[in-house]
């Protein structure tokens, strides 16, 4: 059974059911559900709520927690909620300890109150979070070999848009981006190394930092927050607006028609973008390298061309394409997730950007450790 609230309005009254599991294992659903449940009593004009509990199926102390704060909020809104003690008493009575203990508890700092309750908000909201995470990218495995099996099932015809929009118009951006993080590097290069003497060695540094790491890193995050929230918030209008849904009742999967093609294209367009960063970066490096020193332009490309070589080339590549499907995936599914108006919306693209990006920062963390351990 799904984790839910109900309302249903009757004049001048309105009925609240609560329905599955209310407990911390669950908390990210129930707290989805929480909110949905009073934006949808918010301002009906009713007098009083009918609070159902029979149909839970177990709660415990995050649970209770929860909708004792749900009630609460509809008291101050003016709604004043009946709960039948002969329905689930021993829910009725947890909620009721809950609300009681939150009266009673002395008012104190509101910023540390509030710091600690978004904390343990966060916390509490991991494990869904986290579960809803891998299975996703689970559907999204399984769509794989169905698509091969069944090619029509996907929207290849989007594919060319969606490389012009990924690709071709944010290459400027993305370049832009690296030419800056090869001016850094060079200007921390020569200021550095010069102390010492060893500016010569500048090229191989650029080398070895953008093409290795930083360009990989640099061009993904500028994707994830470009891209990556365009496809999050396409998605998620099309969701509250009920094309998804169309989409299933015609016989289409949602993660097939729009989350594979998008995800391909990703995939295809990051390692250029990756490969055309790297080449500004180079440029980058020699502007701030031959402009605080007397290196000149030949010695400075022929050292650069002498520390290209196929494992530093290949070693940011190689990270691009998983970098890709993780802000694919993360985006496609913040935006398949929404629920509710507008506004979810917009949190659900914010979150889409966080994630994605942290997902970057995490994978590329992961394979500089692999390669430092294989010894590349």
């Amino acid at each position: 059974m799904n984790t839910a609230i109900t309302t249903e309005r009757h004049g001048a009254h309105a009925s609240l059911a609560a329905a599955g599991f209310f407990d911390l294992a669950h908390a990210a659903a129930v707290l989805q559900a929480v909110e949905d449940a009073a934006s949808r009593l918010r301002g009906c004009g009713c007098e009083h709520v009918d609070v159902d509990l029979t149909q839970l199926v177990r709660i415990d102390g995050t649970g209770a927690v929860m909708l004792a704060r749900l009630f609460d909020r509809l008291d101050n809104d003016g709604l004043q909620t009946r709960l039948a003690a002969d329905r689930n008493p021993e829910a009725v009575r947890l909620i009721a300890l809950y609300r009681s203990r939150r009266t009673d508890v002395p008012v104190r700092s509101a910023g540390a109150a509030g710091v600690l309750t978004r904390l343990g908000a966060a916390i509490a909201t991991l494990p869904g979070t986290a579960r809803g995470a891998l299975d996703f990218t689970g559907r999204c495995a399984a769509a794989v070999p169905k698509t091969i099996a069944s090619p029509p099932s996907v929207n290849w015809g989007s594919l060319p848009m969606l490389i012009q929009s990924i690709g071709a118009d944010a290459w400027l951006v993305t370049s832009a981006a690296n030419l800056l993080v090869g001016l850094i590097i060079g200007f921390i290069g020569v200021s550095q190394l010069g102390r010492f003497g060893a500016t010569s060695y500048v090229p191989e540094l650029v080398v070895v930092t953008h093409f290795r790491e930083l360009g990989a890193l640099i061009t993904a995050i500028i994707v994830a927050g470009r891209s990556g929230a365009g496809l999050a918030s396409e998605i998620a209008t099309m969701k509250v607006s009920e094309e998804i849904d169309a989409l299933r009742s015609i016989g289409f999967d949602p993660v097939r028609w729009l989350v594979v093609p998008r995800c391909l294209a990703l995939v295809i367009v990051l390692p250029i973008l990756t490969w055309i960063g790297d080449v500004f970066a180079l440029g980058g490096a020699l502007i701030a390298t031959t402009t605080m020193t007397d290196m000149p332009i030949r010695m400075y490309l022929t050292a650069t061309a002498g520390a290209i070589t196929g494992t530093n080339f290949l070693a940011g590549l190689i990270k691009s394409p998983f970098l890709a499907l993780a802000i694919g995936i993360v985006a496609c599914g913040q935006g398949l997730a929404t629920q509710g108006g507008a506004a979810a919306v917009g949190a659900r693209t914010t979150a889409a950007v966080v994630l994605s990006i942290f997902s970057v920062i995490a994978i590329n963390a992961v394979f500089t450790l692999l390669f430092v351990v294989i010894g590349v």
